[in-house]
């Protein structure tokens, strides 16, 4: 962009941003559910879903009352799923997959079908990695995964079909597919923008989704079962949570207009890599690494505490006011998906050595809750969210922290996948909530007049 260019554009921002102001009184005058929320927290209902549930709390007359976290798939508690696994020494990801496309655990027989059938479709379509990935290649992955989705619809032979089957079908390809398109994205990113050898592999057929998500990354092409196993938890957790969360909510909205697949899906992915969504693991990290700078001794409590109150209050860090890592609109005492990954990241950490770490993380959750209160007054109760501790599990398994919202959107596409299902099967309604004018009609002036 010119000078002359960057000074137009300037204007025209002042213009926009002088005349888009909106009295924040006229948002309680008129009763506006501002982000779809009501004035006690809880979100406006705009529909029903079978698919999950997020639990945090109940509502008495009308009052919220904070309950422990819970976290449920097709009625099944997640943490039920994540110990079978464990148990019988599974990758539970695809069981999970299964689960939130067709409501019902399936047997083993069935399982391991439907596994075969996920190995199968990893492979991307011909020619589709030099001309749509290695081709334009984007420093943000998240931009490369939504254009690697709206491009796969120019390599379906039946892109427009909205039947049922036939949008199964595209989800499966998609899930399957995720992995492979964010690993090779990540590459090209790696050639193009950061200088560095780009290493294309094939993923393997009889690997789970994890073990091929690490297998692709890596130039060696290593990972251990324990690597692979927690990548898989990961993945577990965060393959759904209920319709009303943003992405999700976002393929609910554009599937009810009556597009296709594709388009449904990339719109999600824009969703998610927002900083207010699944954009705020790597804001975690960015805020974990200006706490390390500045705090002389991460075991000294009141060091830690003090410079948390500082983030609070606008002074240190990005100066917003937030400690990223805090807070839920649905969890209250805590999110379980945070608590299920703090156990698996203090084992790793003793093992790496990273204890010293863990235990400032440990400290922002302790500390978090009774600052924000202090500054804000609100009575809600805080809890450390899942984005606090992915991010640090992640960076343990080596992972490159560009990587860590694509990981999310590689375990989410599940959970998408059943709500755009669920949305064409149940919908039938397109989405439509009211906007209020608030600017007054006025004569039109010529241009000569003005």
């Amino acid at each position: 962009m010119t000078e002359s260019e960057s000074l137009f554009i300037g204007r025209l921002s002042v213009l926009a941003e002088r005349n888009d102001p909106i009295d924040k009184g006229l948002y309680d005058k008129y009763d506006v559910k501002r982000g779809l929320r009501n004035k006690n927290g809880t979100g406006v209902l705009v529909g029903l879903t079978s698919i999950g549930d997020v639990v945090g709390y109940e509502v008495q007359d009308g009052k919220k009352i904070a309950i422990p976290g819970r976290l449920v798939y097709r009625g099944y508690n997640v943490e039920d799923l994540i110990n079978d696994a464990e148990t019988h020494n599974q990758f539970g990801y695809e069981q999970c997959v299964y689960l939130l496309l067709f409501g019902e655990l399936p047997t083993q027989a069935e399982l391991d079908h439907f596994k075969q059938y996920l190995g199968s479709l990893r492979q991307l379509p011909e020619h589709f990695t030099e001309d749509m990935i290695m081709k334009a290649p984007s420093a943000d992955i998240m931009n490369k995964l939504a254009r690697g989705v709206l491009a796969s619809y120019s390599y379906d032979q039946n892109p427009e079909d909205r039947s049922l089957s036939n949008v199964l079908r595209q989800c499966i390809e998609l899930i399957s597919r995720f992995s492979t398109l964010t690993a090779y994205g990540y590459q090209a990113k790696r050639r193009y923008y950061d200088g560095k050898s780009m290493y294309i592999h094939n993923p393997l057929p009889e690997l789970s989704t994890a073990e091929n998500f690490l297998r692709l990354i890596r130039n060696n092409k290593a990972f251990t079962d324990e690597e692979a196993k927690l990548l898989d938890l990961a993945l577990i957790l965060h393959a759904e949570h209920g319709g009303g969360n943003n992405s999700s909510l976002t393929v609910h909205v554009v599937s009810s207009a009556d597009t296709d697949t594709y388009s449904a899906i990339g719109a999600a992915v824009g969703s998610l890599k927002g900083r207010r969504h699944g954009g705020a693991n790597i804001q975690v990290a960015e805020m974990m690494d200006n706490i390390k700078e500045n705090v002389k001794d991460w075991s000294n409590e009141t060091e830690v505490k003090r410079y948390l109150e500082k983030i609070a209050n606008k002074e240190a860090f990005n100066r917003t006011g937030l400690i990223y890592g805090m807070g839920h609109a649905v969890y209250t005492i805590n999110d379980p998906r945070a608590t299920l990954l703090r156990d698996k990241a203090a084992k790793l950490a003793h093992e790496k050595g990273l204890e010293e770490e863990y235990n400032l993380y440990k400290m922002v959750e302790k500390f978090s809750p009774e600052i924000l209160y202090n500054k804000h007054g609100d009575e809600k109760k805080i809890c450390a969210n899942v984005d606090l501790y992915s991010g640090f599990v992640y960076s343990m398994l080596n992972i490159p922290r560009e990587l860590f919202t694509p990981i999310f959107a590689v375990s989410r596409i599940a959970g998408w996948s059943a709500h755009r299902i669920e949305e064409i099967v149940a919908g039938g309604k397109i989405y439509r909530p009211a906007y209020k004018n608030i600017f007054a009609e006025r004569e039109y002036v010529p241009i000569e007049k003005r």
